[in-house]
């Protein structure tokens, strides 16, 4: 029984053409007798927002157990948030569902790709705990000066307009409360409001 794959492709803006990538991973597919189920495409779509149309059915395929593998040109066309490209890779892994990139030599149905994944996970927990240990670093020499220590519950004006300008560029809302050091429900009033306003605008 032939490899059931799933060819993913995305470019970030309009004037870019997934066509290319297409090309290269149907190449690559026939070349090795891989069965393609379905060619998943995000287009005009930038990297760092999570929640993307192609992306979802890929994974909702995966969790069906429909594909047994997963084709990408380059590591970045599936993700440019490290955070997120590690997600997507860990369930992946765990659903079973081998991942190949072209560019980036990666083939996890191999020896050399599978210690790849091990490389990764053990990075990723090495960035986990430098993170925490950071955190309370920062917490504990904050509270030495005195710093009331507390996510604010509004924005400045500076703050409201970065935050649009991260809308607009599709940035997921758990990242803008991140770099803004708010709290999701704020940004989530914020969006809100600025929804309202361009469809008030537009009416």
């Amino acid at each position: 029984m032939p490899v059931r794959v799933a060819l993913y492709a995305r470019v970030s803006t309009a004037e870019q053409t997934v066509e290319p990538q297409i090309h290269a991973l149907r190449q690559y597919a026939t070349a090795r007798g891989l069965e393609v189920v379905a060619e998943h495409v995000d287009a005009a779509i930038s990297g760092t927002r999570e929640r993307r149309r192609g992306l979802d059915a890929l994974l909702a395929q995966a969790r069906r157990r429909q594909i047994d593998a997963v084709v990408v040109v380059k590591l970045d066309r599936l993700g440019r948030s490290l955070a997120h490209l590690l997600a997507v890779l860990g369930e992946l892994e765990a659903l079973g569902v081998d991942f190949v990139s072209l560019d980036d030599g990666i083939d996890t149905s191999t020896p050399a790709g599978r210690l790849f994944l091990q490389i990764r996970g053990a990075f990723a927990e090495y960035e986990r705990a430098l993170i925490v240990e950071r955190t309370r670093a920062g917490l504990e020499a904050a509270r030495r000066r005195g710093v009331k220590l507390g996510r604010r519950h509004a924005l400045d004006d500076r703050q409201r307009e970065r935050l649009a300008r991260l809308v607009k560029h599709g940035v997921a809302s758990r990242r803008i409360a991140e770099l803004l050091g708010v709290g999701k429900g704020t940004v989530a009033r914020e969006v809100a409001r600025l929804r309202a306003a361009t469809a008030a605008r537009v009416a």
